[in-house]
């Protein structure tokens, strides 16, 4: 399967509050976009494996997405390492995405941080012809992104851009609520996290609203690139 589109995330909901707007408005535009989650978010104070796991496919289909896998890293070690590195590139050279997304490359989360720094390694060495790789006994042909893109999650940055996405805001909180486990809940018990503080979806919502603003719209998403981003019209 050839992908239009291919997004890294540390863990199981990261993609869908970062960029949950974004990939419903691809999808919408005929877009095939696939998720690739790093871990399985073991170590996640509220919630377990296999929950997370019946949620991450129920906000998958609310998204509507092509594929989501996941490389199963423990929970904690996203790091740079030359297996994980390997993996990732694969992945880019199977489904050959034009367009491949990452966590913002600083956050208060070490995960994020290894994450979008294995992605963008791997994007540059997926296009060396002496980096060979095989799936199944076949050799793999490069493939190099044209562009990498970095999402937003707990740090802030300047955007390059913002994506409106307010005509599919309330499916982005759909696929975020679908953590059931993860978020405020009042008939659950479970441990307060960052996350789970009910001013957490607030929160969520407000940025939405803010970079909304910025493009003089009702709702957005905002985007990091380290190039620069050619105009194809105005």
């Amino acid at each position: 399967m050839k992908l239009d589109i291919l997004i890294f995330a540390a863990h199981p909901d990261d993609a869908e509050l970062g960029m949950g707007g974004t990939i419903a408005k691809l999808v919408s535009e005929g877009k095939s976009v696939g998720i690739i989650d790093f871990t399985q978010a073991e170590l996640s104070s509220n919630g377990t494996i296999e929950s997370r796991k019946e949620e991450t496919a129920e906000a998958s289909k609310n998204l509507n997405i092509s594929l989501r896998e996941n490389l199963f890293v423990p929970d904690g070690e996203v790091k740079v390492e030359a297996e994980i590195k390997t993996k990732v590139i694969k992945l880019l050279r199977k489904y050959k995405p034009r367009l491949v997304f990452a966590p913002y490359f600083n956050d208060r989360h070490p995960d994020h941080i290894g994450a979008s720094k294995i992605v963008k390694e791997a994007v540059f060495f997926s296009g060396l012809l002496k980096i060979a790789t095989e799936i199944n006994g076949e050799n793999q042909q490069i493939h190099r992104p044209e562009k990498l893109y970095y999402y937003m999650q707990t740090y802030e940055f300047t955007p390059s851009f913002v994506v409106d996405i307010s005509e599919h805001f309330d499916t982005k909180m759909k696929s975020v609520r679908a953590y059931k486990s993860q978020f405020f809940n009042p008939n659950e018990k479970g441990e307060l996290t960052f996350i789970s503080d009910p001013k957490f979806i607030k929160y969520l919502e407000a940025r939405a609203q803010h970079f909304g603003f910025q493009i003089r719209k009702e709702f957005g998403e905002p985007f990091f690139c380290e190039e620069t981003i050619e105009l194809l019209n105005l």
